[in-house]
């Protein structure tokens, strides 16, 4: 399988059959155990993101352009937080969820911008270019491909999350426990954080903060990264 294929799966997977799973996961819905595990996990992240940002006491000047946004998670509470923010998603399905969603908390606000784009495409200068969530879809070839594009955007800073490969997730992996049953839908690939801190650092970049996310069946390895 290579990278393009892997790219048409995730657009069509989260174009159908997996639209209707993630927006259960990523709302307050009922959902299965293991759901229930993943979103607590995801909202971890989202949390520790928006906790390093609001941390920093500056967002309502900042510019933040949010690769592969889902149902606007991210997004959404950025945006309640005056920042000015570019959200986009591969999946057709999943932008137009993140802009009903927001049009109940933002209502009119004119500084939500969603997009139907896939990461190769997207355009622009912004302050700090986010990605969670999204390398996993992905093989190292594209994945760095991916973060080199991502970090040309960033005028200051990166952050993004990827499951870690380590000995014990690798082994998760290949007996089928890191995306149990209905749960699974692409490939999961695993990225090595030497491998993802070199292809930052080659960027111009410097680690600046780092933190792990981890549930039963959800784990995230999040990195903040400042131009040198």
């Amino acid at each position: 399988m290579n990278a393009l294929d892997d790219k048409t799966i995730v657009r069509e997977y989260f174009n159908a059959t997996g639209f209707d799973r993630w927006r259960r996961i990523y709302g307050d819905g009922e959902v299965n155990k293991v759901q229930l595990d993943i979103r607590t996990g995801h909202q971890q992240t989202v949390d520790t993101v928006l906790g390093w940002l609001k941390d920093d006491g500056n967002l309502a000047n900042l510019s933040i352009c949010d690769a592969g946004c889902g149902v606007g998670s991210l997004s959404i509470p950025l945006a309640q937080a005056s920042a000015k923010v570019f959200a986009s998603d591969i999946s057709e399905k999943m932008v137009e969820e993140g802009k009903e969603r927001s049009q109940t908390v933002l209502q009119n606000a004119d500084n939500l911008t969603f997009a139907v784009q896939d990461l190769e495409t997207l355009s622009g200068k912004y302050h700090t270019v986010i990605c969670l969530d999204v390398l996993i879809h992905y093989p190292q070839d594209k994945a760095a491909e991916m973060i080199n594009h991502l970090s040309s955007m960033a005028e200051s800073r990166v952050i993004l999350s990827f499951a870690p490969k380590t000995c014990a997730l690798t082994l998760l992996k290949k007996i089928g426990s890191f995306f149990p049953g209905p749960s699974k839908a692409t490939r999961a690939y695993l990225h090595r954080e030497a491998d993802v801190v070199k292809i930052l650092e080659s960027a111009g970049f410097s680690i600046q903060r780092q933190a792990m996310t981890r549930t039963r069946f959800y784990f995230s390895r999040i990195l903040e990264a400042t131009r040198k």
